[in-house]
């Protein structure tokens, strides 16, 4: 099923011991990780959505930082602004992902903002066929070339 915008889509937990915190939600919940060196960070998956990451509490305080999809982030974050929020991350690139954005609502709870990279557009059919129909013409040519 496809996610919805405005719903909650990843969980983001904030740990001061993040190895400690994984070994405990593997052992009591029986969560899959996938470690991703490079960002510091640990993917999990539950046993239903919305699954998450894990990383160590550095620029927020340990907790739990909940993502809601957001088509146009912002768009999102003028409705914040307008609304009573504030933005406490401005938005960011997730090299590979889309982008996300952290925010306060007006009583003070933190939320954030997902919204993935767009997918590459395809070509036209009409066009992907008559690059087919060349490759193919070239590939014939070249095997008559070589007898």
């Amino acid at each position: 099923m496809a996610q919805k915008p405005n719903s909650v889509v990843h969980v983001e937990i904030h740990s001061n011991a993040p190895e400690k915190t994984k070994a405990f939600l593997k052992d009591v919940f029986d969560w899959k990780f996938q470690d991703m060196p490079e960002m510091n960070y640990s993917m999990f998956e539950a046993p239903s959505a919305p699954g998450g990451g894990l990383q160590k509490a550095e620029n927020l305080p340990a907790g739990v930082l909940d993502y809601i999809l957001s088509k146009d982030i912002d768009g999102t974050v003028k409705k914040i602004q307008s609304s009573g929020g504030s933005i406490v991350t401005p938005k960011m690139a997730i090299p590979g992902m889309g982008f996300f954005a952290v925010f306060q609502d007006p009583t003070g709870i933190t939320l954030a903002l997902y919204e993935p990279q767009a997918a590459p557009r395809r070509a036209p059919a009409s066009r992907r066929k008559a690059t087919k129909r060349a490759a193919r013409g070239r590939r014939k040519a070249s095997r008559r070339r070589s007898r």
